[in-house]
């Protein structure tokens, strides 16, 4: 195991403070690199800009990391089997762009907390709303019969998109949120999807596993492109009802 001592503190009075290089996490527990801090938009920007991200357990201190290897779903790299797509051409289900970021956020914190290692806490989800206000974070939602049965939400950072979860309802409810998320960024020019952590699950989706320095080498260009700021809307033709854009063109 590495010395802790290498650990490195973030001071949570000073967010602009600059993270240690990366090439200093640690292997065991791979890719950690620093510890405190704030979940502050600024000091979240900067980790994200730097392929850093946030992750730890309520009531526990802030830890920051950088894995190697790293999970990413490159431009094109969408693996869509033919059930897969029997579900997606199905078409009986509406899907919308933050419309419903609080209630997404909700739905995976109460999955996670169904499972060992919960980390989706008060501070991380106060954190994303703050991030989703500033036009930084986004949702996207699947609807069947005007319920919500599946969606995920990330971080987008110039034309790079940083996954944070996903949640389902209703068979392939988040397999069908990431298929017209991935069709979406892919016509934006969107570089990649940053998975963070492998699973078993990504890698069945087209995820794969990359050293972090060939990733670093596409992920900090991309985030500097300039990006989409603001909300979202579709701006490719996708399953969508009178009702929920409506309800969004009003909010």
């Amino acid at each position: 195991m590495d010395n802790p001592i290498r650990l490195h503190w973030l001071d949570p009075r000073n967010p602009h403070q600059h993270f240690p290089p990366v090439h200093l996490a640690m292997r065991d527990p791979n890719g950690l690199l620093a510890i405190g801090g704030d979940l502050s938009p600024v000091r979240l920007l900067r980790a994200y800009a730097q392929g850093i991200f946030p992750w730890y357990n309520p009531d526990e201190p802030i830890l920051w990391w950088c894995p190697d290897p790293r999970s990413v779903l490159l431009r094109g790299g969408l693996k869509v089997s033919r059930s897969y797509r029997k579900a997606v051409e199905r078409a009986d289900y509406t899907v919308t762009l933050d419309l419903a970021f609080p209630e997404v956020v909700e739905a995976c914190a109460g999955l996670r907390s169904k499972s060992r290692g919960t980390w989706l806490g008060a501070d991380m989800k106060r954190a994303y709303m703050e991030l989703h206000r500033g036009g930084h974070c986004h949702s996207v939602e699947v609807w069947r019969q005007g319920e919500l049965i599946g969606g995920l939400y990330g971080v987008a950072l110039g034309r790079s998109f940083f996954g944070e979860s996903m949640f389902s309802r209703a068979d392939n409810g988040s397999k069908i949120a990431l298929y017209w998320l991935c069709r979406q960024l892919w016509a934006w020019d969107f570089a990649l999807i940053d998975c963070q952590i492998s699973s078993p699950h990504l890698l069945t989706l087209g995820a794969t596993e990359m050293p972090r320095d060939e990733f670093l080498r596409l992920q900090r260009p991309a985030a500097e492109l300039p990006g989409r700021i603001g909300r979202w809307q579709f701006e490719i033709e996708v399953p969508a009802d009178v009702l929920h854009l409506s309800r969004g063109a009003a909010a």
